[in-house]
């Protein structure tokens, strides 16, 4: 078996999101401990990870507790960066390989940076013909945002090929990120190695909420 990646003094932004592989995710960052981070590791080209609160609030507050975060997280790679104006940078950043946080330790000025190994990527895994309306569905609510995406500044944009509606992971991370699910089932199912699995709770929650009947 191949020894798994590790990474060392990973700088963290934890969020009360979840962000999921080929995700999207737009960020303001004004925050004095996360905008050297960022602009670093725009210049380097490196990513950092985005990892949801267990408990603690995204903006820090003088004299709350340090921030619980979950152990594992998505990788963000900054595709934009903007600065509207000083001590605020927009950026837009697209998640990539989920990790497992091994040890953590925050620094003087609030960042968190953590030690982490890289879970292997979701096989792929074909839909099989009794999950296919998940798909169908998706593509579906993807052409519509679409369509709307001219209307209150929508930025939904995603035009999936064949091959990612074909596809376990993509779809159900896809809807793991439309439905209005709590923070910890998305977590959990992010956390899932099984795209397979994903998929079928996800297909149970689209049955559930009557999207599915749609």
């Amino acid at each position: 078996m191949p020894q798994q990646l590790t990474l060392s003094s990973l700088p963290l932004f934890p969020l009360g999101t979840v962000l999921f592989p080929d995700g999207e995710l737009a960020l303001r960052v004004f925050e004095v401990r996360y905008l050297d981070m960022v602009r670093k590791c725009h210049q380097a080209g490196a990513p950092f990870g985005v990892v949801a609160l267990e408990s603690g609030a995204e903006v820090r507050k003088a004299g709350a507790a340090p921030e619980q975060l979950h152990r594992i997280g998505t990788l963000a790679t900054i595709e934009e960066l903007n600065s509207p104006q000083a001590g605020l940078l927009t950026l837009r950043c697209k998640g990539s390989d989920r990790f497992q946080i091994t040890s953590q330790r925050l620094l003087g000025h609030g960042l968190w940076i953590a030690d982490v190994s890289i879970i292997p990527a979701d096989q792929s895994v074909a839909i099989p013909a009794e999950l296919q309306a998940c798909a169908d569905l998706l593509a579906n609510a993807l052409q519509s945002l679409r369509e709307r995406s001219g209307e209150a500044g929508s930025p939904i944009h995603i035009t999936p090929t064949a091959a990612q509606l074909n596809d376990c992971a993509w779809v159900s991370n896809r809807w793991c990120e439309l439905l209005p699910i709590p923070l910890e089932l998305k977590q959990r199912l992010m956390s899932l190695d099984n795209p397979l699995a994903r998929l079928e709770l996800v297909s149970d929650v689209l049955e559930k909420t009557g999207i599915a009947r749609l």
